[in-house]
């Protein structure tokens, strides 16, 4: 039984995977008493530490050139989206031709065009999440900026260390925010890494879904990178 040239097989391994990446976000994206904290949840912390740092200094050029190296990096990823979407349009465009290719491959392919179609579609929803996500995640590092103009120096928090701690709070809150939605459009490009394998067929789409979230698992909780940065941190 087929459904618009799929096989049962294809909709059960688009249901797993999907899944499978809900359950990933949702164990990655908060802290849990049953796992240790992951490197996104630790470099929070070290967030927050950069600007409570910045009360201590009067010069804040540090803080702006920081915050426009990380805004440099999301308004890339921002257009490399918008470049894949591009992408994906076009390979609709000339979806007669990508099939005849498949077709010719010594692999046994699926070729159903309704299929290839309907695969292409979910690429570009994928990236239009991913786009939407680094926009917001600009969006946020430029209030952060301003924010971070909001500031005091040295003097002035040591006379209202109040309203001092509110700034940093404040700050530091968007900072936060901003680095999830850039982690989640992020996500959705290892997402579409995987998705491709389904072109290839629902064997490969599982395969590949597993061996990214592999990848994506070791760095968060097994990597060198996150060794580094839980130094002289208590959790």
């Amino acid at each position: 039984m087929t459904h618009i040239g799929m096989s049962e097989f294809d909709i059960i391994a688009a249901v797993i995977c999907f899944s499978t990446w809900v359950l990933f976000i949702w164990i990655t994206d908060r802290q849990h008493s049953f796992l240790p904290p992951n490197l996104t949840q630790i470099m929070n912390i070290h967030r927050t530490r950069w600007l409570e740092n910045s009360l201590r200094r009067d010069l804040k050029m540090i803080d702006t050139s920081i915050m426009s190296g990380l805004q440099q990096g999301t308004g890339f990823f921002a257009s490399t989206t918008l470049l894949a979407i591009g992408g994906c349009f076009a390979l609709l465009g000339a979806a007669d031709r990508v099939i005849g290719v498949l077709s010719g491959m010594p692999l046994h392919l699926a070729t159903d065009r309704d299929a290839f179609e309907l695969k292409v579609a979910g690429l570009i929803v994928i990236f239009a999440y991913s786009f939407f996500k680094f926009g917001w995640a600009y969006r946020l590092f430029n209030y952060c900026q301003i924010l971070i103009g909001c500031i005091p120096m040295v003097d002035d928090a040591r006379d209202d260390p109040v309203e001092a701690k509110l700034a940093i709070e404040r700050a530091v809150a968007i900072n936060i925010l901003a680095g999830k939605h850039f982690n989640a459009g992020f996500r959705g490009i290892f997402i579409s890494l995987s998705y491709i394998g389904w072109f290839i067929g629902p064997v490969l789409f599982l395969c590949s879904t597993f061996l990214v979230l592999i990848v994506l698992v070791r760095r968060q909780y097994f990597s060198k990178a996150r060794q580094a940065v839980l130094n002289g941190i208590d959790f």
